[in-house]
C-alpha cells in the first residue's frame, strides 16, 4: 500500500484518539520511523507530507540524509552509542534516547548548539530495554543541569508488546506523572514538554494519555529490509 493511503488511516486514528481526549491534532507530533525501509520509501513518506523520519543507527541516518538532507526534521530514536554521536550530531533535531551522563557529556562536547534531548526512562522494567530508572529519573534530569548544550524537551519511553490496554495505559501514565514533576520543578534546562510514546500497534492510546510524538513505522511504510 502507498504511504499515502497508510497515512491517511493513521490520521484518521489520530484524530478520533484527540476527539476521545478532548486534545487537539496539532499538538501531535508525528514521526515516520524509516529504519526498515529503502531511501525512496522515505522520499515517499515526506512526498505524503511526513516531515518528522526517525532512525536508530547512525549508517542508516547517514545513508538517508545523504539524499535527502535535512528537508525533514531527522530524529535519532535508537539506543546511541557514545562514540557514534559526532556521525550525527549536526543532522538530527531530537535525539529521543539521552540515559545516561556519559551520553551527555559526549554530546556537550560534539555539538555547538544546544540539542533537544528527550530522556529515556525505563516505565515497563523490562531488562530487555533501555532506559533510566523511573525513581531515579528527577536527580539524573537534575545533574544534566551541567551541559548546557542539553536541553531536556520531553521523555520517551517504549511500552510492553501486548494488547492489554491497562498495562499500557499504565506505563504511558506514568511516564506522563514523571513529566508533571519535573515541570512542577521549574528548571531551565529542562522545559520537558514532549512526551515522546506510542508506536504502530498502541499509538492511539498513547495519544489519549498525553503523548506528544508518536513513533510510527510499520503502519505507515511497512518494512522492506
Amino acid at each position: 500500500m502507498k504511504v499515502a493511503e497508510n497515512l491517511k488511516n493513521i490520521e484518521e486514528k489520530i484524530n478520533e484518539a484527540c476527539k476521545n481526549s478532548g486534545r487537539h491534532r496539532e499538538d501531535i507530533k508525528l514521526i515516520g520511523v524509516t529504519k526498515y525501509v529503502s531511501i525512496e520509501r522515505a522520499k515517499e513518506a515526506l512526498e505524503a507530507g511526513v516531515i518528522d523520519l526517525g532512525e536508530n543507527r547512525d549508517q542508516g541516518l547517514l545513508d538517508k540524509y545523504e539524499v535527502l538532507k535535512d528537508v525533514p526534521n531527522w530524529h535519532y530514536i535508537g539506543s546511541m552509542q557514545t562514540r557514534k554521536v559526532k556521525n550525527v550530531i549536526d543532522k538530527i533535531t531530537y535525539i529521543h534516547s539521552l540515559d545516561r551522563i556519559s551520553l551527555a557529556e559526549e554530546i556537550q562536547k560534539r555539538t555547538k548548539e544546544p540539542i533537544n534531548c528527550l530522556v529515556q526512562v525505563n516505565v515497563s522494567g523490562e531488562e530487555s530495554k533501555h532506559g533510566v530508572d523511573p525513581e531515579a529519573t528527577l536527580d539524573f534530569i537534575k545533574e544534566l543541569a551541567n551541559f548546557d548544550k542539553v536541553k531536556v524537551a520531553g521523555l520517551m519511553t517504549m511500552a510492553p508488546f501486548t494488547d492489554d490496554e491497562q498495562v499500557l495505559r499504565g506505563c504511558f501514565r506514568k511516564l506522563k506523572n514523571l513529566q508533571l514533576e519535573i515541570q512542577k520543578a521549574e528548571w531551565p534546562h529542562a522545559p520537558c514538554k514532549e512526551l515522546s510514546m506510542g508506536m504502530s500497534n498502541d499509538f492511539m492510546i498513547a495519544i489519549e494519555e498525553g503523548s506528544t510524538m508518536i513513533r510510527i513505522g510499520t503502519a505507515l511504510v511497512g518494512e522492506e529490509l
